[in-house]
């Protein structure tokens, strides 16, 4: 999105600068939860549109209650879906995480998607939200658009085997390995063959000098991502907020009885 005026940098270049970046996936449509977490301080939220609503009108509201708490927006989108991600941009998103990227063609397909002419085929327009409704010109809200951050999802054993030219691709930023669908699509082989999948495949990420996006339940996770070497740490808020509400629901300690 084009900066206004006092705009932050864009999580690309803080990326770049070596910054651990910390945010939270919403798979339930409210925009006070996006306010929270910019009051909170979190850097970004990922707005799930592929296993939750994917209503345009919702998403910009996500999008206008962030911009106005100063924080910025990743959408996850669905598998090979250039038009929701034009519209996506177009809002105003700092950028995208494509799930299901198999093969160096499939991340080729999300550039494609998110980047303009010569990288990419997005659509181009500045008169949409993310080009301040026209009032900047053409080849500022090129340069804009060169801060779209592109996330790779790797999700399945073949994608893992193909990480090394999955991330080699111009024009992807960053990797997230989805562990459930990871799991399931290697038959539920147990937590230490998924492990050693999810760090050959971020050793391939650090190599070609691409960022790790890692999903956790809560800071425990966090710190271990940080340990791996993640910089993009994702809190998974509907994990948060279950353990949250159980934990209210706990009945209270007994008290302790005195020593006689």
């Amino acid at each position: 999105m084009t900066a206004g005026p006092g705009g932050r940098r864009p999580l690309k270049q803080r990326l770049a600068a070596g910054e651990r970046l910390y945010g939270v996936l919403l798979r339930l449509p409210s925009e006070t939860l996006v306010e929270m977490a910019g009051v909170a301080g979190l850097d970004y939220v990922v707005i799930d549109c592929e296993h939750g609503p994917a209503d345009m009108t919702v998403l910009q509201n996500h999008l206008t209650a962030a911009a106005a708490q100063g924080i910025d927006v990743l959408v996850r989108v669905g598998t090979a879906e250039p038009a929701l991600a034009l519209r996506c941009l177009d809002l105003g998103a700092a950028g995208l995480i494509h799930p299901h990227i198999d093969s160096a063609a499939d991340a080729r397909r999300a550039v494609a998607a998110d980047r303009y002419p010569p990288l990419g085929e997005r659509g181009f327009a500045t008169y949409s939200r993310a080009g301040r409704f026209g009032t900047v010109t053409a080849a500022e809200h090129l340069a804009a658009s060169e801060e779209t951050l592109v996330v790779a999802m790797i999700e399945t054993a073949r994608a893992c085997a193909a990480a090394a030219e999955i991330v080699a691709t111009e024009g992807i930023d960053a990797v997230l390995v989805g562990p459930a669908d990871l799991t399931v699509d290697c038959g539920f082989p147990g937590k230490d063959a998924i492990d050693k999948l999810i760090a050959a495949t971020h050793g391939a990420a650090h190599d070609a000098g691409r960022a790790v996006m890692s999903i956790v339940p809560d800071t425990a996770g966090a710190r271990a991502a940080e340990q791996a070497g993640a910089q993009l740490v994702l809190y998974n808020m509907a994990a948060v907020l279950m353990d949250t509400f159980q934990g209210l629901t706990a009945p209270p300690a007994e008290p302790a009885k005195p020593n006689n």
